[in-house]
């Protein structure tokens, strides 16, 4: 089977797919990932085909995160960037003629190309978005303390995104593909005729239960991590560093935050120092990148999570599906600072579940709150235990093995249905 991925975005959308396509790939099928180009050499070292998308939309989507002017000059940018990434995703289909595209919902295109082409699609995201339920409310809505039909009701609203795109993916839809306009509120998740797209949301049940009301067409399969193809080896000062004292408390923010990067430096240097803990600060996105570091933090530009978090006595972050899954599964306590999107419904859950203090929204985020945290997340005993009880399930998942044969049962099915 020739399977065709599509995703966009920072490291943590991009990762849980090129853990899907190592996966297929390992099955037996033939994959090609279509993203972004600075992906194309990690694409590539896993033996599968590179589709090639230009970096323009991910370049402009750091811009805006690193904020200030150079911000607003990406803003009249960025929807002649989306329009262009239609046209590439096209042109990647054409080239690479797939029989099933699995996609991430910020790949505008999937769903029209899929019915252009006439191959079954299955949609994919590590975060519960698109499917209503009763149990809890719609992740981006995650300070809301609803119930039954008004969480239900949550995701409808949410659900309505999807139309301030739709005049662009119209005009794609009747310029380049030649297929007739859609309504403005038509559902994309059933196909034209009329059948449900499959979902696959790659995060692990054990962390979030899957509600009683998910139809059969939703799965919930357990994270998607990607397996190193080569041990990873620390440079020498890390390394030193780790063995010089106790496990040291991960911070990060990952791809979120870049303006005001020297404020949360130093806030995060004097919650280290209030708590008595040592520290590695991830520089990455986030910008975190102070003028000068005591003998007890070290600094690092990336380190694989796999590798790094099992080091530590506990871990930092913004609260991105991919680190906060990282995290857990190391089996350490967690800390979230979030910022924005689904980052504090996962603040929520992991406190709810026991795992972590409450989360730190970013408005809220001083030395004296995040010290107190990281003083619970270190020496709560319970925490700590339920924390690495969770790890060891999550060590035992294989999200990917169940998500292959789903998409594998898809490709059948959809087979019949051509026959019938």
């Amino acid at each position: 089977m020739k399977i065709m991925i599509s995703t966009f975005g920072t490291h943590g959308d991009v990762q849980p797919f090129l853990a899907l396509g190592q996966g297929l790939h390992t099955a037996g099928h033939t994959v090609a990932v279509c993203t972004s180009a600075s992906y194309r050499p990690t694409i590539e070292a896993l033996g599968l085909t590179y589709a090639p998308m230009s970096n323009t939309l991910l370049d402009l989507t750091q811009a805006l995160l690193r904020g200030g002017a150079e911000a607003y000059g990406a803003l009249p940018q960025i929807f002649p960037a989306m329009r262009a990434m239609l046209e590439e995703e096209w042109q990647a289909a054409q080239s690479f003629a797939p029989d099933l595209l699995v996609y991430h919902p910020k790949m505008l295109g999937s769903y029209h190309l899929a019915e252009k082409l006439g191959i079954s699609l299955a949609m994919a995201l590590p975060l519960p978005f698109y499917t209503p339920t009763r149990a809890f409310p719609n992740p981006f809505l995650a300070w809301l303390r609803l119930g039954g039909w008004a969480n239900w009701a949550s995701f409808r609203l949410m659900g309505l995104t999807s139309a301030m795109y739709r005049g662009m993916t119209n005009r794609f839809r009747t310029a380049t593909l030649g297929l007739p306009p859609l309504r403005s509120f038509a559902n994309l998740l059933v196909t034209r005729a009329g059948h449900p797209i499959p979902v696959l949301y790659p995060y692990s049940p054990h962390l979030l239960p899957v509600p009683a009301d998910f139809p059969p067409h939703v799965h919930v399969t357990g994270t998607w991590f990607l397996e190193p193809t080569t041990p990873w080896v620390p440079p020498a000062p890390l390394a030193t560093f780790l063995e010089a004292g106790p496990p040291p408390v991960y911070v990060g923010f990952g791809s979120m935050g870049g303006y005001g990067g020297l404020r949360r430096a130093v806030i995060v240097l004097e919650a280290l120092k209030l708590a008595g803990q040592r520290g590695v600060l991830a520089r990455g996105w986030g910008g975190l990148v102070p003028a000068t570091l005591p003998e007890t933090v070290f600094a690092l530009d990336e380190a694989p999570h796999d590798w790094l978090f099992p080091q530590t006595a506990a871990v930092v972050h913004h609260g991105g599906s991919g680190t906060t899954a990282a995290g857990l599964r190391a089996g350490r306590p967690t800390i979230i600072c979030p910022y924005v999107a689904d980052q504090p419904f996962w603040g929520r859950v992991v406190a709810e579940r026991g795992l972590g203090p409450p989360p730190i929204p970013q408005h809220r985020f001083t030395a004296e709150r995040l010290a107190a945290a990281i003083r619970v997340a270190v020496s709560d005993q319970g925490m700590r235990e339920r924390a690495a009880a969770l790890g060891v399930q999550i060590r035992a998942e294989d999200g990917v093995g169940p998500a292959v044969a789903l998409l594998e049962r898809e490709q059948a099915r959809h087979r019949a249905s051509q026959r019938a």
